[in-house]
């Protein structure tokens, strides 16, 4: 009876982690090779079928086909069918809700920052 009983997987969000230790460069450039390796080599983008290829290197060799279509759906802003590597390194910033704060309360420093050192005259 495969599939009853079944819940979804959980993942541990490592996005912050990442961060912290690499720096922001750093996570890009681990995002980028996470990219490259998921993605169709002849396209240039990940597909549902290079996903669903790839799945296992991810631990995501059981999900099925129509939740892999929903990843590539999530992230796809252009509506092609297939992520690009910036639409990929968006949708892995979305997907971290860690991460997501942290940005959020960088971006709330800066803005502050920017206003307190505007003198207005």
């Amino acid at each position: 009876m495969a599939g009853i009983g079944k819940t979804a997987p959980e993942f541990e969000d490592l996005l912050p982690v990442m961060a912290e230790k690499l720096g922001g460069e750093g996570l890009m450039r681990e995002l980028s090779n996470g990219f490259k390796m998921l993605m169709d080599k002849d396209k240039g983008v990940i597909t549902v079928e290079s996903l669903k290829r790839n799945a296992a290197m991810l631990g995501l060799q059981d999900l099925r086909h129509d939740e892999l279509v929903s990843m590539v759906k999530e992230g796809d802003t252009d509506g092609d069918g297939a992520l690009n590597e910036m639409e990929f390194c968006v949708l892995m910033f979305r997907l971290s809700p860690g991460l997501m704060e942290e940005s959020q309360l960088l971006l709330e420093e800066i803005l502050e920052d920017d206003l307190n050192s505007s003198a207005f005259y």
